[in-house]
This record gives structure tokens, C-alpha cells and sequence, in this order.
């Protein structure tokens, strides 16, 4: 990820966090230790071999692998958060070293899979494989799985508040390949991607936190073994009553259990369909039974201020207006 770009997303990431207030646990004064050095930082290997170190800030976007080092030079008395976030088809794998807390004076770290911004939770409840508890990792717990953890999908989080000075720990940042990739938050507003569901009865979105001109390219739903098409059948219910289809959303926050259904598609398409979705948070969701392999192929681009839908009345735009 390039430098503008890591800072675009970065200051998009705080819009959606109500300007960097990450639920109960992140203050506004969280951010004054030198956000625009980090928003201006380099992150650029040099060689296979090197391994990349650098200081861990109280809010943090880590968008490489490396050893990152937190030392509080003065005593900390709110939270902070680091958002790490790999390629879509990576995972991250999160492992803590040195680590010197003081659990019972207040101190913690806590690893999340997935990202919290503004309460809300991606991927959401309703798409995520693990229970929302065991989604997150206490390492003051006295059952505490280890040092390691591996995320579902290609973001995951730390929060840690740490009280002494002089104390912290590091975070060794590794991403490791992911053969399925399901629940993607996207790096750039522009690219392309193809969402592939083997015979899983589960829910994958791929999240762009931009306003973006989405084209699907090719929408392949209800493909038995034998790669025939299963009779389609029409439903009184529609789309959400097949079982498989896709979903595409728009909204200002990031849990897609909260975002307004713009459009679902229950049909083969091998065509071109595009869409104009003029939200902070633009979303393609496959929903899948379990029962086929399901593949939706889609590319998106980044809209301009002028290229925005207008809003009307009533409608999904007249919710997401981008300032």
C-alpha cells in the first residue's frame, strides 16, 4: 500500500470512527501523540531478509509485516489501537513479544479479528465463523490461548492501554496466504476481484470504505458438482428466499447487518451490470446455502465529488452523503 493511499484510508477510517473515537475504548486525545507524522510515514522493504522495525503510536494503521515496539515514555491513562490490514488474500497472523504489563493496575491488550470502528464490527456477527467472544484474545487472561493468533480475513486489531511508563511490548506483524478469501476490507477505492464460495453455507463481503462505481462482470449462483445450473425456481420471497445471491450495500459505518440494501441478485449474469454507490462504505456481500459453488467476478473505481449520485428523497442516497 502506498503512502497516500495508507493515509487516505487512514483518515477515512476516522471519519467512520466518529474522528477517532473507537467505541468506549479510544479518546480524542488518543491522537495527539504525532498523527501527521504518521499519516507521512515510509514503510518499504529493502530486501527479502529484512525485517522491517518500527515504533507502535497509540493509533497505528500497519499495512506490513514487521516488529512493531510500544513504550510508553509517559504514564497513559486512555486506549489506544492499532488496525493492521493485509491484501485480500491474506490473513494476518499476530504474535506479542517482551511483553511488560502491569494486568493488575489497569493495563491490558486485547487482539479483536476483525476491526471495531464506532461500536460497530466488520465482518459483522451474522458473518463472522466465531462467536463474537471468541473473537477476541485478553493476554492478561489467565486463559489466554498464547502469544499467537491468526485473523479470520485480512484486517485484524489491537487495543492496549498501558499505565507505567517504560512499559509495553511488541507486535510481530506476519501475513500468511489465504486459499478462500471471505471477508475483505479493501486497501485502494480501485481494483478488481472475484468472490468464490465452494459448497460453504456462509456469508462473504468484500468492503470498500469509499464511494465507488461498482461493475459486476460475471455472477455465477447455484452451480451444482456437476456444473450444471440447478432449476431456477421463483420464489415469492425473492432473492433472500433462494438461499444464494448477492447483495450489494451502501452505508457510513462497516457492519453490514446495519448497511441499506441497495441492490440483490439472484440470476446468472455474464454481462455488465454497474452501480453508483455514494457512500463512506461501499459493499458486494455473496450470500451462500451451502449447497453450490457461488462466484460473483466485479471491478470498482472511485467516484469523484462531481460523479456522485444525487441525492433524492426517501432514497439511500439522501443517507450516505459524502462531505
Amino acid at each position: 500500500m502506498s503512502p497516500s493511499v495508507r493515509s487516505q484510508l487512514l483518515f477515512l477510517l476516522l471519519s467512520l470512527s466518529s474522528r477517532m473515537m473507537l467505541t468506549r475504548y479510544i479518546e480524542e486525545d488518543d491522537a495527539s501523540d504525532g498523527l501527521y507524522s504518521l499519516l507521512g510515514l515510509e514503510q518499504k522493504r529493502e530486501s527479502e531478509d529484512f525485517i522491517f522495525k518500527r515504533p507502535l503510536r497509540c493509533l497505528d494503521m500497519l499495512a506490513t509485516e514487521g516488529h512493531f515496539t510500544f513504550a510508553a515514555s509517559s504514564p497513559q491513562h486512555s486506549a489506544c489501537a492499532a488496525f493492521v490490514i493485509g491484501e485480500p488474500s491474506e490473513v494476518i497472523g499476530l504474535e506479542l513479544s517482551d511483553v511488560n504489563v502491569d494486568c493488575d493496575g489497569g493495563d491490558f491488550i486485547k487482539i479483536f479479528d476483525g476491526w471495531v470502528l464506532k461500536g460497530e464490527k466488520f465482518p459483522s456477527s451474522e458473518d463472522h465463523p466465531l462467536p463474537l467472544q471468541q473473537r477476541y484474545t485478553d493476554i492478561c487472561s489467565s486463559q489466554a490461548p498464547g502469544p499467537a493468533t491468526r485473523s479470520s480475513q485480512n484486517v485484524a486489531m489491537v487495543f492496549f492501554r498501558i499505565h507505567n511508563t517504560d512499559s509495553g511490548f511488541t507486535l510481530v506483524v506476519k501475513k500468511l496466504r489465504n486459499p478462500f478469501p471471505c471477508n475483505i476490507m479493501s486497501q485502494s477505492p480501485e481494483g478488481s476481484f472475484t468472490m468464490v464460495m465452494p459448497h460453504q453455507h456462509r456469508n462473504c463481503s468484500f468492503s470498500i470504505i469509499y464511494p465507488v462505481e461498482i461493475q459486476l462482470t460475471q455472477l455465477s449462483l447455484g452451480q451444482a458438482k456437476s456444473n450444471e445450473l440447478r432449476p431456477k425456481v421463483r420464489l415469492s420471497s425473492g432473492c433472500r428466499g433462494s438461499g444464494d445471491y448477492v447483495q450489494l450495500l451502501g452505508g457510513n459505518g462497516v457492519d453490514t447487518s446495519h448497511m441499506f440494501p441497495i441492490a440483490d441478485l439472484c440470476f446468472p449474469l455474464s454481462g455488465l451490470a454497474q452501480m453508483k454507490i455514494g457512500c463512506d462504505n461501499s459493499v458486494v456481500r455473496l450470500v451462500s446455502s451451502g449447497n453450490y459453488i457461488n462466484r460473483v467476478s466485479f471491478r470498482y473505481r472511485l467516484l469523484q465529488r462531481n460523479q456522485l449520485p444525487e441525492a433524492q428523497e426517501n432514497s439511500v442516497d439522501s443517507l450516505c452523503n459524502v462531505e
